[in-house]
Parts: C-alpha cells; structure tokens; sequence
C-alpha cells in the first residue's frame, strides 16, 4: 500500500491498524532545536483519545505516545522522529461476524476489490484510529508554528441540524462536542442521548481557523496552499467536502460585492479566506468542511458478502454517534502540518527575499 506519506520538506509517514499491535510514525525533516516533550504531543492526544465523554466511543485507549528518536535532552536533533502509541483496548471478536460481508458506505468493499485481502477488525487501516499520529505529528508542527506566532484553532458548527447561531471558535474548547455556541449544548445533548438510544449517528459541519499565518507560502499553480490544505483535510476519515473562505457568498453576491478591495492599511474584507493566487496574504486562513455521518452504526441495515450474497447486518463495535466531534483536533493538526511544510519549502526558495505586503503600518 502506498500513500501513507504527507509533505515535502515536513515529511509525515504513518503506520499501524485500528486492532493492531501499535501505531506509529516518522517524522522527517523537523528543524534541529525544537524543544518539544511527550507531553506536548500528549496535550494534543488527549483531546482526540476515543472514550473520554458518553458523546464518543466507549473504546478505552491511553493513547500514550513514546518518542523512540529525534529528540535528546528535550531538542529534536535534525534527524527523523519516530513515535509509538500501543493499542490497548482491542476487541477484534466484535468484528469476526464481518469477515465476509461489507459494512455500507465503509472501504470495506473498495479495500476487497483492490487489495483482494483485508483487516476486517474496525477496519483496519481504514480506521479513524489512524489518525492519532497525525494528531502526534501535528503537535510537533503545532509546537515549531506557534513560536512563529502562527496559532490554529479548530471547531465544531452545526451537527445534525443544530447549527450554532454564533460561531466563537474558542467556546469550543469549552464543551465536549467542540461547538462553537454554548446557548446550544442542551439541544444537542438531547439529541445525542436519542442518537445513542437508537444506535444512529448525524454528520457535522466542522471549521478551523488560521491565525497569523506568514505571507508567501504555497506556490501557483500545483502547489497551491488552499488546494494542499484541502487535500489534508479531505484525506480525513468521512469527509466529503472543503471550502475556504466566503463559499456562501460566491453566488449571491457579484463580484463588486465579493472582491476584498485593498486600501493602505490592509485588506477591506477576507472573502477569499486568507489565501490568493494559491499564496498566502497573512490574513486569517478560513477553512470549513463537512463529515458525513458514522458509516458503523447498530441500525441494521443491507449489504452483501463476498460472494455478492445478499445480507442483513448490524454493527456491533464501539463507534461515535458523530465522528465530526473527535474531528476537530485532527482538522487542526493536518493543517499545522500543511503550513509546517509551506513554511520550510518557502524559507528554502525565497529566504532572502522580504516577503512582506505594501501596507502602511
């Protein structure tokens, strides 16, 4: 299998399967002298470790991340960073009745057809459990940017059909669904409780916002920094769409309405979203994107086997009601690792060019 590498010059390689022994990965090309400690990786963990609320799955995992190499004495050295999280709380027998027969709207079916031979345990390399090194990687990158100034915040907006009436990105670090309205978290524990009791699930409309980022990253053309950043927050589990910047506006408003015009001060709006000719224009990066709703749910449902029989099946593993909720430190991550990135190539092209706009201060 490949594809299992993201970036250029912060170059991230995960490894490991939803019921395996371990997860892990590689990190190449990290500046030496980061200070960086297991718990600044752990910070980030923790916050999308599966079992934490009665919201998410009840699959028990510490997530407790090792550093085997890269880092001495508290400083990265320049050389690849390898870090481990063990699986704990496997229950393989959950999934033993799905050895033969296709969850629906899962990668069960597409893994089949073109590896001809799977992980059926939660999926296995499908799994969202992947993800948690790229929330490792990522608090690397985190850590790198925010000395930078750079800081990104990611929240939930509407899951189901609660739509948050005020969006205030920092309320979402304040509640267990990370919304960004607090008038709205009796509704939606109303809502998770009936989810729960009926073994359903709901998508959600998720953003994350990107603080200070530098002018000048991304490059025309292929390398563009929105089109990397879509692709970062596509290759998430269960997502199906990303728009960045003022999607909404695009066709109601006319272009005389839309356009950021520019005075000497700086932009007039940020419509685009941050972003320009695929550069970034060191406004605030503004990315929102939607997840569908859990694919392994305990409604029956219809499917086939692998001998294109048809089947009943039902679910019996430990999911979350919306995957969105435990999203939202994931989104943040691969967009710290787009920018990580950016920012390395960019230093390495243009590092004696002031890349600076024409504003007066």
């Amino acid at each position: 299998m490949s594809g299992n590498t993201f970036g250029t010059f912060f170059k991230v390689t995960t490894y490991g399967e939803s019921h395996g022994k371990a997860l892990g990965c590689i990190i190449d090309g990290c500046p030496p002298q980061l200070e960086i400690t297991t718990q600044d990786i752990q910070l980030e963990l923790d916050r999308r470790k599966p079992g934490q609320s009665d919201v998410t799955t009840q699959r028990k995992e510490g997530d407790k991340v090792e550093i085997l190499s890269g880092v001495f004495e508290g400083k990265t050295t320049g050389t690849p960073i390898s870090l481990i999280i063990y699986n704990e709380d496997q229950r393989s027998e959950d999934y033993s009745n799905l050895q033969d027969t296709f969850r629906p709207n899962h990668a069960d079916i597409t893994y089949h057809a073109k590896y001809g031979h799977r992980d059926y345990r939660g999926g296995g390399r499908s799994s969202a459990r992947e993800t948690a090194m790229r929330v490792a990687a990522g608090a690397v990158a985190k850590k790198y940017l925010n000395s930078l100034g750079v800081h990104t915040t990611g929240y939930v907006s509407q899951i189901g059909s609660i739509k948050a009436d005020s969006i205030q990105p920092q309320d979402a670090i304040t509640n267990k669904y990370f919304f960004a309205d607090t008038q709205k978290i009796s509704d939606l524990d109303q809502m998770f409780a009936e989810l729960i009791k009926e073994g359903n699930s709901v998508g959600a409309k998720l953003g994350v916002c990107i603080e200070n980022c530098p002018v000048g990253l991304g490059a025309p053309v292929f390398d563009k920094l929105d089109a990397d950043l879509a692709k970062a927050i596509m290759s998430i589990n269960a997502v199906k769409s990303v728009s960045i910047g003022n999607v909404d506006g695009i066709l109601d408003l006319k272009g005389s309405e839309i356009r950021d015009e520019i005075r000497s001060d700086g932009f007039v709006s940020n419509n685009a979203g941050g972003i320009l000719g695929g550069i970034s224009n060191g406004d605030s990066i503004d990315i929102e994107f939607l997840i569908k709703p859990t694919s392994s749910i305990k409604t029956k449902g219809q499917s086939i086997n692998t001998d294109g029989e048809e089947v009943d099946i039902e679910v019996a593993g430990r999911h979350d009601p919306c995957v969105g909720l435990r999203a939202v430190p994931i989104a943040e991550a691969m967009s710290n690792l787009v920018i990580m990135d950016h920012f390395l190539r960019n230093r390495a092209q243009c590092g004696d060019i002031e890349q600076s706009l024409p504003f007066k201060k």
